[in-house]
């Protein structure tokens, strides 16, 4: 990906998603998450990106499908609203990623957990 300080912060949050949704590859998100990265979602938090990323190791995300509805950024952020899609599920995602020093500082998920319980 070369240097991560002249990713923008969408290529870094587009970067995040091919790591964890279409690869398998976690160990990868140590290149573009700070160390105290924070998750914030509604159904999990950290507080570093090496618990994150243990998380993800642990219980790794299903195989879907998701569409871009829409995506953004400023000088220090990036959000990405989407579409998911798995069996039996359909449901709009919004990503919120603050970037600091080159790296994912922040990753707020938000959705209607309700299909998921």
């Amino acid at each position: 990906m070369g240097s991560n300080l002249r990713s923008t912060p969408l290529e870094l949050a587009q970067k995040y998603m091919d790591i964890v949704f279409t690869s398998t590859d976690f160990d990868q998100l140590r290149e573009i998450l700070a160390p105290k990265m924070v998750f914030q979602g509604p159904l999990y938090n950290f507080v570093t990106a090496e618990d994150y990323i243990e998380s993800l190791f642990k219980n790794p995300p299903e195989k879907f499908n998701y569409s871009m509805i829409k995506s953004y950024m400023d000088a220090t952020s990036a959000c990405l609203i989407y579409r998911f899609a798995k069996p039996g599920i359909s449901t709009v995602m919004v990503q919120y990623f603050e970037v600091e020093n080159g790296k994912i500082s922040r990753i707020m998920l938000t959705f209607d957990t309700a299909n998921f319980l």
